[in-house]
């Protein structure tokens, strides 16, 4: 996934050389369903001929400072939106009831 703005600053100033050291490594293909980058595919929603771009994944912790090649994976955005999915879950969870909290009239 593209990095959010406010995260930018927590990689590390050398993440080309990384994404590039992993994706080498991936062969340039989705390391879990082999797809390769940059490859074709027809939207079955609109029929429309999109590119799988691959990202690279923090597999075991989303933390973007730990870029241990062991913690990092290249994954089409099919692959990292399915790993990804609980989590971003927990954490839209976690937002609703922040923001429903802050919404809590307190009478006295």
């Amino acid at each position: 996934m593209p990095i959010r703005p406010e995260n930018k600053d927590r990689y590390p100033k050398n993440w080309k050389e990384i994404r590039a050291q992993i994706l080498e490594r991936a062969n340039n293909r989705c390391e879990m369903c082999g797809v390769e980058n940059h490859s074709e595919y027809i939207r079955k929603k609109d029929g429309k001929v999109c590119k799988h771009v691959l990202t690279i994944a923090h597999i075991h912790d989303d933390s973007p400072e730990n870029c241990d090649p062991s913690n990092l994976m290249a994954l089409c955005c099919f692959c990292h939106n399915g790993l990804d999915a609980k989590m971003r879950a927990e954490h839209a969870r976690a937002t609703r009831l922040a923001k429903d909290k802050s919404l809590t009239i307190k009478f006295d």
